[in-house]
C-alpha cells in the first residue's frame, strides 16, 4: 500500500459514522431490531457532542431506519387492506417490497458505509439530513 494511506488522518468522527452506518445495515440484515436499538443509544449517547461529521451520519442513519420501519408496516396494512395474509395478493407484494424498497435502503447503506469510511459527507436521497455544517 501506498504510505499515504497508510498515514492518512482520520476526519473528527469518523469512526462514529462507520460505526452508525455499520448498525443501520445490521439492522436491515442480520439484527433488525438489535441495531436499532443500538443505533438509537449511539444518537441519544453521542448525538449532541459529536464532531459534525458523525452527528450528521447518525441523524441521517436514525430517519432512514425509521422510514424504512415506517414503509414495512405501510407494507403490513396495505397486504391486510388487499384480503390479509392468506391473499393471493401477499407474495406480489412482498417480493415487490424487497426487491425494490428493501434494496435500494441496502444499496443506500453500503454507499453511506463507503462514504464514512473515506471520512465524506454524503446526504442519503429523498431521507437523508442534509449536509452537515461546523455550527450545527
Amino acid at each position: 500500500m501506498p504510505a499515504s494511506v497508510l498515514n492518512r488522518e482520520q476526519v473528527p468522527g469518523q469512526r462514529l459514522a462507520v460505526t452508525a452506518n455499520a448498525l443501520y445495515l445490521a439492522n436491515m440484515f442480520p439484527l433488525p431490531v438489535i441495531g436499532f436499538l443500538i443505533l438509537l443509544w449511539l444518537y441519544f449517547r453521542h448525538g449532541q457532542s459529536a464532531p459534525p461529521l458523525a452527528r450528521h451520519y447518525l441523524r441521517q442513519t436514525v430517519n432512514a431506519t425509521i422510514w424504512a420501519a415506517i414503509l414495512l408496516f405501510g407494507l403490513n396494512l396495505l397486504v391486510l387492506l388487499l384480503g390479509g395474509y392468506g391473499s393471493t395478493y401477499v407474495g406480489i407484494v412482498l417480493f415487490l417490497y424487497f426487491v425494490t424498497l428493501h434494496s435500494a435502503f441496502i444499496l443506500v447503506g453500503v454507499v453511506g458505509l463507503i462514504k464514512a469510511m473515506n471520512g465524506e459527507d454524503w446526504r442519503w436521497p429523498l431521507v437523508g439530513d442534509w449536509p452537515f455544517r461546523e455550527g450545527r
